[in-house]
């Protein structure tokens, strides 16, 4: 059986969007997306974002849905990108592009563009989160000031790049949710 998603503000507000159930696809809570685009109200608005690990597609969908200039969704399992197009054409919403593909074999290159936003969000306790961030700053996927928004399983620890700061946090249920801001260098 499959579930759906609900977009919960801007152009698309209450839409449903279906969502395959495949083991380990847990799409973002409301109540989780509510506080983050609380957090980025100032800086979604024509902003550039990356989805890393798309999955359900909430985050970037709900991006897309509150202004962001261009939103890329990175799903690795090709029957959830396959789900992921078909709900882009059922909003059609022409500033969402859906990459089926590797998110670390995509962040493996020089930078195509830089991103303002950035959502981490893998399949738990595979530790994907810290190689993420090596190849988002080591490859220059990052805008100057980008915004990194990162979700892990409560307890989970890893090491950020020097120049980001935590700018907020959020524990909910087995969730702990990050947004850091980076700096310069």
């Amino acid at each position: 059986m499959n579930g759906s998603i609900r977009i919960i503000g801007g152009k698309w507000r209450g839409r449903k969007l279906s969502v395959l159930d495949k083991q380990g696809l847990r799409p973002t809570t409301d109540r989780v997306k509510e506080t983050l685009y609380n957090w980025l109200m100032p800086v979604i608005q024509n902003s550039v974002c990356l989805d890393c690990f798309s999955g359900s597609g909430s985050l970037g969908f709900e991006a897309a849905s509150r202004g962001a200039q261009n939103v890329t969704l990175l799903e690795k399992d090709k029957q959830v990108a396959n789900q992921l197009k078909k709900n882009k054409q059922l909003i059609a919403c022409d500033n969402v592009e859906i990459y089926s593909t590797d998110t670390f074999q995509w962040l493996d290159r020089p930078a195509q563009r830089q991103f303002d936003i950035v959502f981490i969000d893998p399949p738990f306790h595979y530790s994907l989160i810290e190689k993420t961030l090596g190849l988002l700053e080591n490859n220059h996927w990052l805008s100057p000031s980008a915004y990194i928004y990162i979700e892990s399983e409560l307890g989970h620890v890893f090491n950020i790049p020097s120049n980001w700061y935590l700018h907020r946090e959020k524990t909910a249920g087995q969730v702990h949710s990050y947004l850091f801001i980076r700096e310069e260098r």
